[in-house]
């Protein structure tokens, strides 16, 4: 899934660096399409079904591998907030599915991560005042 996902990435950042404006072009620019948001959405829901419903907030901790995939939510997150704010800027075109991508890439980071920390089981929760 991972690498299914940097492969996409770079397809990402071919969407953004050549927006479509109606300009012709002497090739066919990558795009971000449906279908790869649609595949991230498959696989969150399968991540998802292996997970207990979580009644905390999770802390970004547990494994090496959770950690880093929670960090790398927080990147996708920030992209995601800078490309919204460069499709809200006048003259900027950013593609509904490049936005959507990044959106969905978020989400499906934060289920890797739970998925990585034993499915979930060994999940770091937020307990509300534990240091006061």
């Amino acid at each position: 899934m991972l690498m299914r996902i940097q492969n996409d990435l770079f397809d990402l950042g071919a969407d953004l660096a050549a927006p479509e404006t109606g300009e012709k072009l002497d090739y066919e620019p990558l795009r971000i399409v449906a279908p790869q948001v649609a595949r991230l959405e498959a696989e969150i829901d399968r991540l998802n079904a292996d997970l207990e419903p979580l009644r905390s907030f999770v802390l970004p901790a547990g494994s090496a591998a959770s950690a880093a995939l929670h960090a790398a939510r927080t990147v996708a997150r920030r992209a995601e907030r800078q490309m919204v704010a460069l499709a809200e800027t006048e003259g900027e075109v950013v593609s509904r599915e490049a936005v959507a991508y990044i959106n969905r890439l978020s989400d499906f980071l934060f289920v890797a991560a739970r998925w990585a920390n034993d499915e979930g089981r060994a999940d770091v929760l937020w307990v509300p005042g534990k240091n006061r």
